[in-house]
């Protein structure tokens, strides 16, 4: 695991598709008409459909397991705020920055954002993970 330090930045981009919509309605059995039904989702405020809050939310989890703090990361926490809807076709940035590190307790503590394709975010928060051998301080 690479050495975590405060103030360290990173981030995945993914453009959401019908696909992607289906089958985390499948896999976490959210099949609100409002992610699924067109004809439904156009008598909204949205006027279409919208991805489910929670498939935005987990592009974070993809941060924070792949790029940092990385592989063997666990979450323990995360706070969320949905802001704006996310459509098909939106490619969401998720993004994780480091704004605590416990080296005793292998823990890190992150803000959180995803933003949409204007820049505009659409999920805010804070994780705290817990880090697998993190190395000591140089």
């Amino acid at each position: 695991m690479m050495h975590v330090k405060r103030g360290m930045t990173a981030s995945v981009a993914k453009t959401v598709v019908e696909s992607d919509i289906v089958q985390f309605a499948y896999a976490s059995g959210d099949h609100n008409p409002v992610h699924l039904d067109e004809d439904y989702a156009k008598t909204t405020r949205f006027g279409k459909r919208i991805a489910h809050g929670m498939l935005s939310a987990s592009f974070i989890s993809t941060v924070l397991g792949t790029r940092l703090p990385g592989p063997g990361t666990i979450y323990l926490e995360q706070t969320l705020k949905f802001s704006r809807p996310v459509f098909i076709g939106d490619t969401i940035t998720a993004s994780a920055t480091v704004t605590r590190v416990n080296r005793k307790t292998n823990r890190a503590w992150l803000k959180t954002v995803c933003t949409n394709s204007q820049g505009k975010p659409v999920v805010t928060g804070r994780a705290l993970v817990m880090m697998e051998n993190l190395p000591e301080a140089a």
